[in-house]
């Protein structure tokens, strides 16, 4: 482990903003500001007033808890190389990086799920919403939804933080598991193989959970009347919109990392790095 942080990668992705990395700083300081101060102002809002006690929007309040730990993880740190004249990063960092940004990304995932199923069983149990959703329902959710990426994905990356590093270049704005492991001494194709297999534990629960959700909402939906649709369509919209913002920004970044996307244009391959932790945690509490 000495050996590993007295490494460092090079982002050769900051090469591309050189001419204009002092005004990428203003635009990245910026954007965190407004990341921080909408998310803090949602959950201020809906903690000083009782009435917004409800399990949605608890949800939404860790929802922007976690937007503020992800952009935290990322924005501070790209200004800080933006500003260094070697666009380095120490591998300690790196490695800790690579934890907080998966882990928020899957995090999000869930919590949109628990969101999703939250819309369900006031839609299609509206007598019943109190009881199924009781504080204790709503805490073991919150739970299982922060606990379960963490603990899934922190078994994954014992095996990354176990590999030594020769190579010295990152290809991105920030580190991601996969170009660690293009790093590594030795050959670690084994580790894709179970990224892969991690995608799914860290997906699937949370795409069924979803697709049930809907199903049983448009069934029930079904036998409403015009208004009660429309009182049920305006209830689930702000999460729909939330699921299918993260949920393109989250497919750029998969595709870029596990796909030859060398025919796309830097800049393009950069901001489409960027969206789904940057754009979401702006979206989301507006």
């Amino acid at each position: 482990m000495d050996n590993k942080t007295a490494l460092t990668f090079t982002m050769t992705a900051y090469a591309v903003m050189e001419n204009y990395k002092h005004w990428m700083f203003t635009v990245f300081l910026l954007l965190y500001l407004i990341i921080i101060i909408l998310n803090i102002v949602l959950i201020t809002v809906i903690h000083q007033n009782k009435e917004l006690h409800q399990p949605m929007n608890v949800f939404s309040c860790m929802l922007s808890i976690n937007e503020i730990y992800g952009s935290t993880a990322l924005l501070p740190s790209v200004m800080a190389v933006l500003l260094s004249e070697t666009y380095e990063i120490s591998v300690k960092w790196c490695m800790a990086q690579v934890y907080f940004l998966h882990t928020y990304a899957s995090a999000e995932f869930s919590i949109l799920a628990v969101m999703g199923y939250d819309r369900y069983v006031a839609i299609c149990y509206p007598l019943y919403y109190h009881s199924i959703m009781s504080n204790s329902k709503v805490v073991k959710l919150l739970a299982l939804a922060g606990v379960y990426p963490i603990v899934v994905f922190g078994s994954f990356y014992s095996l990354t933080i176990q590999l030594g590093f020769c190579g010295k270049v990152m290809p991105k704005l920030y580190c991601v598991n996969m170009e660690l492991v293009r790093n590594s001494c030795s050959p670690a194709s084994y580790i894709s193989i179970v990224g892969l297999v991690l995608l799914l534990f860290l997906v699937v629960p949370q795409v069924l959970m979803i697709v049930f959700s809907y199903v049983q909402i448009s069934r029930v939906c079904m036998k409403l009347s015009r208004e009660s649709q429309y009182n049920a369509l305006k209830t689930c919209i702000p999460h729909l919109l939330s699921l299918i913002n993260y949920t393109i920004g989250s497919l750029f970044e998969i595709i870029q990392t596990r796909f030859n996307m060398s025919h796309v244009a830097v800049e393009a391959r950069i901001f489409l790095s960027l969206y789904f932790i940057i754009l979401p945690p702006i979206a989301n509490p507006v």
